[in-house]
Protein backbone atom coordinates (compact mmCIF):
# COMPACT_ATOMS: atom_id res chain seq x y z
CA UNK A 1 0.00 0.00 0.00
CA UNK A 2 1.36 3.48 -0.83
CA UNK A 3 2.55 5.59 2.50
CA UNK A 4 2.47 9.45 2.14
CA UNK A 5 6.67 8.71 2.37
CA UNK A 6 6.19 6.97 -1.17
CA UNK A 7 4.42 10.29 -2.23
CA UNK A 8 7.28 12.73 -0.97
CA UNK A 9 9.94 10.59 -2.71
CA UNK A 10 8.35 10.57 -5.94
CA UNK A 11 7.68 14.41 -5.76
CA UNK A 12 10.94 15.15 -4.33
CA UNK A 13 9.36 17.08 -0.88
CA UNK A 14 9.02 16.85 3.01
CA UNK A 15 6.00 14.22 3.79
CA UNK A 16 4.87 17.54 6.10
CA UNK A 17 5.13 19.33 2.06
CA UNK A 18 2.65 16.90 1.02
CA UNK A 19 0.54 16.87 3.58
CA UNK A 20 -0.16 19.91 3.23
CA UNK A 21 -0.22 20.48 -0.44
CA UNK A 22 -3.27 17.83 0.18
CA UNK A 23 -4.97 19.68 2.50
CA UNK A 24 -5.17 22.65 0.47
CA UNK A 25 -2.89 24.71 2.90
CA UNK A 26 -1.83 28.08 1.71
CA UNK A 27 1.73 27.91 2.64
CA UNK A 28 2.42 25.34 -0.75
CA UNK A 29 3.50 26.79 -3.92
CA UNK A 30 1.29 26.01 -7.00
CA UNK A 31 3.93 23.95 -8.68
CA UNK A 32 4.88 22.32 -5.70
CA UNK A 33 0.93 20.95 -4.79
CA UNK A 34 0.91 20.33 -8.44
CA UNK A 35 3.78 17.98 -8.40
CA UNK A 36 2.27 16.34 -5.03
CA UNK A 37 -1.04 16.01 -6.86
CA UNK A 38 0.54 14.22 -9.55
CA UNK A 39 2.47 11.56 -7.73
CA UNK A 40 -0.46 11.25 -5.10
CA UNK A 41 -2.71 10.68 -8.84
CA UNK A 42 -0.07 8.44 -10.39
CA UNK A 43 0.91 5.91 -7.05
CA UNK A 44 -3.12 5.84 -5.98
CA UNK A 45 -2.88 7.28 -2.81
CA UNK A 46 -5.68 8.20 -0.66
CA UNK A 47 -4.70 9.88 2.44
CA UNK A 48 -6.08 8.23 5.82
CA UNK A 49 -9.65 9.97 6.85
CA UNK A 50 -8.63 9.45 10.76
CA UNK A 51 -5.19 10.81 10.07
CA UNK A 52 -6.72 13.81 8.14
CA UNK A 53 -8.71 14.51 10.92
CA UNK A 54 -6.47 14.74 13.54
CA UNK A 55 -4.59 17.36 12.01
CA UNK A 56 -6.97 19.38 10.25
CA UNK A 57 -9.26 19.14 13.18
CA UNK A 58 -12.01 18.66 10.70
CA UNK A 59 -13.76 15.58 10.41
CA UNK A 60 -15.92 16.14 6.99
CA UNK A 61 -19.23 14.74 8.64
CA UNK A 62 -22.38 16.20 8.95
CA UNK A 63 -24.59 14.40 12.00
CA UNK A 64 -27.75 14.00 11.05
CA UNK A 65 -30.35 14.11 14.02
CA UNK A 66 -33.49 12.28 12.78
CA UNK A 67 -36.44 10.61 15.52
CA UNK A 68 -36.51 7.66 12.99
CA UNK A 69 -34.79 6.55 10.22
CA UNK A 70 -37.33 4.02 8.76
CA UNK A 71 -39.67 6.28 7.98
CA UNK A 72 -40.45 7.59 4.63
CA UNK A 73 -39.80 11.83 5.32
CA UNK A 74 -36.84 11.06 7.67
CA UNK A 75 -34.69 8.93 4.74
CA UNK A 76 -36.04 10.61 1.84
CA UNK A 77 -34.87 14.36 3.82
CA UNK A 78 -31.34 12.42 4.11
CA UNK A 79 -31.11 11.64 1.14
CA UNK A 80 -31.87 14.99 -0.03
CA UNK A 81 -28.77 15.77 2.86
CA UNK A 82 -25.94 13.76 1.17
CA UNK A 83 -26.62 14.30 -2.09
CA UNK A 84 -25.61 17.74 -1.57
CA UNK A 85 -22.66 17.02 1.44
CA UNK A 86 -20.93 14.51 -0.75
CA UNK A 87 -20.93 17.47 -3.88
CA UNK A 88 -17.96 18.98 -1.61
CA UNK A 89 -16.85 15.84 0.13
CA UNK A 90 -18.39 15.76 3.31
CA UNK A 91 -20.29 12.63 4.51
CA UNK A 92 -23.55 11.56 6.83
CA UNK A 93 -23.21 10.88 10.39
CA UNK A 94 -26.36 9.10 11.17
CA UNK A 95 -27.51 9.60 14.64
CA UNK A 96 -31.13 8.03 15.10
CA UNK A 97 -33.17 9.11 18.31
CA UNK A 98 -35.71 6.32 17.85
CA UNK A 99 -36.64 4.74 21.28
CA UNK A 100 -38.62 1.33 22.18
CA UNK A 101 -41.61 3.17 22.00
CA UNK A 102 -43.14 5.83 19.84
CA UNK A 103 -43.64 8.26 22.52
CA UNK A 104 -39.90 7.76 23.60
CA UNK A 105 -36.76 9.39 21.92
CA UNK A 106 -32.77 8.84 22.94
CA UNK A 107 -31.09 11.98 24.22
CA UNK A 108 -28.58 14.08 21.82
CA UNK A 109 -25.53 13.49 23.76
CA UNK A 110 -22.07 14.93 23.27
CA UNK A 111 -20.44 11.52 22.38
CA UNK A 112 -22.88 11.53 19.91
CA UNK A 113 -21.15 14.34 17.61
CA UNK A 114 -18.11 15.33 19.40
CA UNK A 115 -14.96 14.74 17.38
CA UNK A 116 -17.01 13.00 14.67
CA UNK A 117 -18.99 15.76 12.92
CA UNK A 118 -18.53 19.35 12.01
CA UNK A 119 -21.88 20.44 12.10
CA UNK A 120 -25.68 18.92 12.64
CA UNK A 121 -28.61 18.82 10.65
CA UNK A 122 -32.11 18.11 13.58
CA UNK A 123 -35.02 16.89 11.54
CA UNK A 124 -38.20 17.56 13.18
CA UNK A 125 -36.81 17.43 16.82
CA UNK A 126 -37.28 20.47 19.25
CA UNK A 127 -34.16 19.82 21.20
CA UNK A 128 -34.36 20.31 25.53
CA UNK A 129 -32.38 22.93 27.16
CA UNK A 130 -30.14 20.33 28.26
CA UNK A 131 -29.61 19.04 24.46
CA UNK A 132 -29.46 22.96 22.85
CA UNK A 133 -26.36 23.41 25.75
CA UNK A 134 -24.69 20.45 24.60
CA UNK A 135 -25.07 21.39 20.92
CA UNK A 136 -23.99 25.05 21.87
CA UNK A 137 -21.09 23.75 23.70
CA UNK A 138 -19.91 22.08 20.53
CA UNK A 139 -19.35 24.98 19.22
CA UNK A 140 -20.14 23.67 15.62
CA UNK A 141 -23.33 25.16 13.16
CA UNK A 142 -26.46 23.66 13.73
CA UNK A 143 -29.50 23.55 10.94
CA UNK A 144 -32.74 22.19 11.46
CA UNK A 145 -35.28 20.93 9.11
CA UNK A 146 -39.20 20.55 10.23
CA UNK A 147 -39.41 23.21 12.84
CA UNK A 148 -37.67 26.49 13.64
CA UNK A 149 -35.00 26.79 16.67
CA UNK A 150 -34.14 30.58 17.90
CA UNK A 151 -30.62 31.38 16.52
CA UNK A 152 -30.33 28.43 14.24
CA UNK A 153 -31.45 28.25 9.89
CA UNK A 154 -34.46 26.37 9.11
CA UNK A 155 -35.81 24.55 6.33
CA UNK A 156 -39.74 23.88 6.63
CA UNK A 157 -43.20 23.70 5.41
CA UNK A 158 -45.88 25.72 7.28
CA UNK A 159 -47.38 22.37 8.96
CA UNK A 160 -50.47 24.35 9.78
CA UNK A 161 -51.09 25.79 6.58
CA UNK A 162 -50.50 22.80 4.84
CA UNK A 163 -53.25 21.08 7.07
CA UNK A 164 -55.45 24.31 6.71
CA UNK A 165 -55.32 23.56 3.17
CA UNK A 166 -56.42 19.81 3.23
CA UNK A 167 -59.19 20.38 5.92
CA UNK A 168 -60.97 23.20 4.02
CA UNK A 169 -60.66 20.94 0.41
CA UNK A 170 -63.18 18.23 2.44
CA UNK A 171 -65.64 21.32 3.35
CA UNK A 172 -65.27 22.87 0.02
CA UNK A 173 -66.68 19.49 -1.55
CA UNK A 174 -69.56 19.43 0.93
CA UNK A 175 -68.55 17.12 3.74
CA UNK A 176 -69.51 18.30 7.31
CA UNK A 177 -68.75 15.00 9.27
CA UNK A 178 -64.78 15.18 8.97
CA UNK A 179 -62.67 12.80 10.89
CA UNK A 180 -59.36 13.10 12.14
CA UNK A 181 -56.04 10.49 11.52
CA UNK A 182 -52.89 11.88 13.37
CA UNK A 183 -53.95 12.35 16.68
CA UNK A 184 -51.10 11.69 19.19
CA UNK A 185 -50.64 10.85 22.68
CA UNK A 186 -49.65 14.07 25.02
CA UNK A 187 -46.44 12.55 26.32
CA UNK A 188 -45.24 12.78 22.64
CA UNK A 189 -43.42 15.73 23.62
CA UNK A 190 -40.18 15.26 20.92
CA UNK A 191 -42.58 16.32 17.84
CA UNK A 192 -43.82 19.68 17.18
CA UNK A 193 -45.57 18.78 13.81
CA UNK A 194 -48.75 16.13 14.76
CA UNK A 195 -49.71 19.34 17.39
CA UNK A 196 -49.60 21.67 14.49
CA UNK A 197 -51.54 19.82 12.33
CA UNK A 198 -54.16 18.95 14.87
CA UNK A 199 -54.53 22.24 16.08
CA UNK A 200 -54.97 23.84 12.32
CA UNK A 201 -57.36 20.89 11.44
CA UNK A 202 -59.53 21.92 14.69
CA UNK A 203 -59.35 25.24 14.17
CA UNK A 204 -60.55 25.30 10.57
CA UNK A 205 -63.40 23.56 11.48
CA UNK A 206 -64.24 25.71 14.27
CA UNK A 207 -64.03 28.46 11.60
CA UNK A 208 -66.92 26.70 9.73
CA UNK A 209 -69.00 26.24 12.12
CA UNK A 210 -68.31 22.04 12.30
CA UNK A 211 -66.22 19.71 15.27
CA UNK A 212 -64.78 16.45 15.10
CA UNK A 213 -66.36 14.27 17.84
CA UNK A 214 -63.99 11.94 19.65
CA UNK A 215 -64.92 8.66 18.41
CA UNK A 216 -63.93 9.88 14.58
CA UNK A 217 -60.49 11.25 15.79
CA UNK A 218 -57.91 8.16 15.27
CA UNK A 219 -54.80 8.46 17.86
CA UNK A 220 -51.98 6.37 16.45
CA UNK A 221 -48.33 6.12 15.95
CA UNK A 222 -48.62 7.38 12.51
CA UNK A 223 -47.82 4.57 10.92
CA UNK A 224 -50.02 3.14 7.54
CA UNK A 225 -50.63 0.40 10.30
CA UNK A 226 -51.60 2.34 12.99
CA UNK A 227 -53.59 4.09 11.13
CA UNK A 228 -55.59 1.22 9.70
CA UNK A 229 -55.86 -0.79 13.14
CA UNK A 230 -57.84 2.48 14.51
CA UNK A 231 -59.86 2.70 11.48
CA UNK A 232 -60.97 -0.84 11.30
CA UNK A 233 -62.56 0.25 14.59
CA UNK A 234 -64.18 3.42 13.50
CA UNK A 235 -65.93 1.82 10.54
CA UNK A 236 -67.24 -0.92 12.48
CA UNK A 237 -69.52 1.62 13.98
CA UNK A 238 -73.04 2.30 12.23
CA UNK A 239 -72.48 6.20 11.83
CA UNK A 240 -68.56 7.08 10.36
CA UNK A 241 -67.43 10.37 9.02
CA UNK A 242 -67.80 10.82 5.21
CA UNK A 243 -63.89 12.06 4.98
CA UNK A 244 -61.05 11.69 7.00
CA UNK A 245 -58.35 13.84 6.76
CA UNK A 246 -54.70 12.34 7.69
CA UNK A 247 -51.93 14.23 9.17
CA UNK A 248 -49.46 12.29 6.89
CA UNK A 249 -50.41 10.13 3.80
CA UNK A 250 -48.69 6.80 4.77
CA UNK A 251 -52.14 7.13 7.85
CA UNK A 252 -54.29 7.91 4.98
CA UNK A 253 -52.89 4.80 3.08
CA UNK A 254 -54.04 3.02 6.45
CA UNK A 255 -57.36 4.50 6.13
CA UNK A 256 -57.60 3.63 2.66
CA UNK A 257 -56.90 0.00 3.62
CA UNK A 258 -59.22 -0.04 6.38
CA UNK A 259 -62.24 1.13 3.97
CA UNK A 260 -61.66 -2.12 1.58
CA UNK A 261 -61.42 -4.45 4.17
CA UNK A 262 -64.74 -3.23 5.24
CA UNK A 263 -65.94 -3.23 1.46
CA UNK A 264 -66.62 0.47 1.66
CA UNK A 265 -65.78 2.45 -1.88
CA UNK A 266 -63.55 5.55 -1.59
CA UNK A 267 -64.61 8.34 -2.32
CA UNK A 268 -68.12 6.98 -2.85
CA UNK A 269 -68.51 6.03 0.77
CA UNK A 270 -65.50 7.92 2.32
CA UNK A 271 -63.33 10.43 1.25
CA UNK A 272 -59.60 10.38 2.11
CA UNK A 273 -56.98 13.14 2.19
CA UNK A 274 -53.21 13.12 3.36
CA UNK A 275 -50.19 15.55 3.53
CA UNK A 276 -46.68 14.74 2.31
CA UNK A 277 -47.35 13.41 -1.81
CA UNK A 278 -45.54 10.27 -0.50
CA UNK A 279 -43.93 8.73 -3.46
CA UNK A 280 -46.78 6.29 -2.96
CA UNK A 281 -49.50 8.68 -3.12
CA UNK A 282 -50.35 9.02 -7.29
CA UNK A 283 -50.04 5.11 -7.09
CA UNK A 284 -53.03 4.83 -4.73
CA UNK A 285 -54.62 7.56 -6.60
CA UNK A 286 -54.79 9.73 -2.87
CA UNK A 287 -55.59 13.29 -2.67
CA UNK A 288 -52.85 15.13 -0.63
CA UNK A 289 -50.73 18.20 0.13
CA UNK A 290 -47.64 17.98 -1.52
CA UNK A 291 -44.32 19.24 0.34
CA UNK A 292 -41.31 18.93 -1.59
CA UNK A 293 -39.07 16.41 1.16
CA UNK A 294 -35.73 16.07 -0.90
CA UNK A 295 -35.63 19.71 -1.71
CA UNK A 296 -35.79 20.62 2.02
CA UNK A 297 -32.96 18.29 2.67
CA UNK A 298 -31.12 19.44 -0.32
CA UNK A 299 -31.63 22.94 0.99
CA UNK A 300 -30.75 21.81 4.96
CA UNK A 301 -27.42 20.16 3.41
CA UNK A 302 -26.43 23.93 1.29
CA UNK A 303 -27.29 25.92 4.01
CA UNK A 304 -24.88 23.58 6.45
CA UNK A 305 -21.74 24.04 3.65
CA UNK A 306 -21.97 27.80 3.89
CA UNK A 307 -21.92 27.78 7.31
CA UNK A 308 -18.97 25.42 7.34
CA UNK A 309 -17.03 27.45 5.18
CA UNK A 310 -18.10 30.57 6.39
CA UNK A 311 -20.45 31.35 3.52
CA UNK A 312 -23.64 32.20 6.21
CA UNK A 313 -25.15 35.26 6.23
CA UNK A 314 -25.89 37.77 9.42
CA UNK A 315 -28.69 36.64 9.32
CA UNK A 316 -30.60 33.82 10.49
CA UNK A 317 -32.71 32.00 7.86
CA UNK A 318 -35.77 30.38 8.37
CA UNK A 319 -36.91 28.97 5.20
CA UNK A 320 -40.54 28.10 4.36
CA UNK A 321 -41.25 25.86 1.49
CA UNK A 322 -44.37 26.37 -0.23
CA UNK A 323 -47.07 23.17 -0.51
CA UNK A 324 -49.45 22.17 -3.23
CA UNK A 325 -52.65 21.05 -3.38
CA UNK A 326 -52.96 17.51 -5.23
CA UNK A 327 -56.47 16.36 -6.13
CA UNK A 328 -56.87 12.99 -7.19
CA UNK A 329 -59.06 10.09 -6.81
CA UNK A 330 -59.45 9.56 -3.33
CA UNK A 331 -61.67 12.50 -2.60
CA UNK A 332 -65.43 13.57 -4.01
CA UNK A 333 -68.51 15.12 -2.63
CA UNK A 334 -70.48 13.06 0.07
CA UNK A 335 -73.21 10.81 -0.75
CA UNK A 336 -76.59 11.04 0.84
CA UNK A 337 -76.82 8.77 3.88
CA UNK A 338 -79.70 6.66 2.51
CA UNK A 339 -76.81 5.88 -0.14
CA UNK A 340 -74.34 4.73 1.90
CA UNK A 341 -75.50 1.47 2.64
CA UNK A 342 -73.93 -1.58 5.24
CA UNK A 343 -75.28 -4.19 3.33
CA UNK A 344 -72.14 -4.07 1.30
CA UNK A 345 -70.13 -4.14 4.37
CA UNK A 346 -72.10 -7.10 5.71
CA UNK A 347 -71.45 -9.22 2.46
CA UNK A 348 -67.70 -8.61 1.79
CA UNK A 349 -65.03 -10.64 3.68
CA UNK A 350 -62.49 -9.29 5.22
CA UNK A 351 -59.33 -8.95 3.11
CA UNK A 352 -61.69 -9.42 -0.16
CA UNK A 353 -61.23 -6.66 -2.80
CA UNK A 354 -63.35 -3.40 -2.95
CA UNK A 355 -62.75 -0.44 -5.40
CA UNK A 356 -60.18 1.88 -4.05
CA UNK A 357 -59.47 5.26 -5.18
CA UNK A 358 -61.88 5.20 -8.02
CA UNK A 359 -62.57 8.83 -9.69
CA UNK A 360 -64.47 11.06 -8.06
CA UNK A 361 -68.01 12.37 -9.00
Amino acid sequence: MTTIGDVAKAAGVSVATVSRALRGVDRVSPRTRDRVLAAATELHYVASPAATSLVSGRTRGVGVITPYFNRWFFATVVSGIEKILREEGYHVLLCDLEGHTFDTRLPITQSMLWKRADGAIILNVPPLPSERSVLERLGMPVVTVGNQQPGWPSVRIDDRAAMAIATQLAIDLGHREIGYAGTVPASITHLQTPFDRRESFTQVLSDNGLECPPEWTLECDWTAAGAAEHANRLFDRPHFPTCIVAASDEMAFGVMSAARRHGLDVPGDVSVIGIDDHVHAEIFDLTTVRQDVEAQGRRAGRLMLDALHGRDSANIIDEVHDVQLMVRGSTGPPRRRSSRTRSRRAATAVGAPATVGSPAS
